[in-house]
């Protein structure tokens, strides 16, 4: 991972968030990163816990619950632009009613 949350897996400029999973409490830029580091099987961030955040900004460190990700396409804080297709993932990160 490089100093703005860019993995092997995913590295275009754009792709600059972090994701807490629930399973561990822990950011991983992935699921395939939680997949190759943790012990665990990746768990998908609770509905109950929507006012928690759970996505972060690389660039900046700003954190944002799931709703709040979802509902933009840049940092809210720096205005760095999120990958749109990111939000494809969101069954793998985000319990429903958060998916968008």
């Amino acid at each position: 991972m490089d100093s703005q949350t860019r993995c092997a897996h995913y590295r275009q400029l754009i792709d600059v968030i972090a994701l807490r999973h629930a399973c561990c409490d822990a950011w991983y830029p992935c699921h395939l990163c939680h997949r190759e580091l943790a012990d665990h099987p990746a768990v998908p961030w609770p509905a109950a816990r929507g006012t928690e955040p759970a996505v972060l900004c690389g660039v900046c460190g700003h954190e944002m619950t799931a709703a709040e990700y979802l509902g933009t396409g840049s940092c809210p804080a720096c205005q760095a632009l999120f990958n749109p297709g990111c939000k494809a993932h969101a069954p793998l990160y985000f319990e429903p009613p958060l998916r968008p």
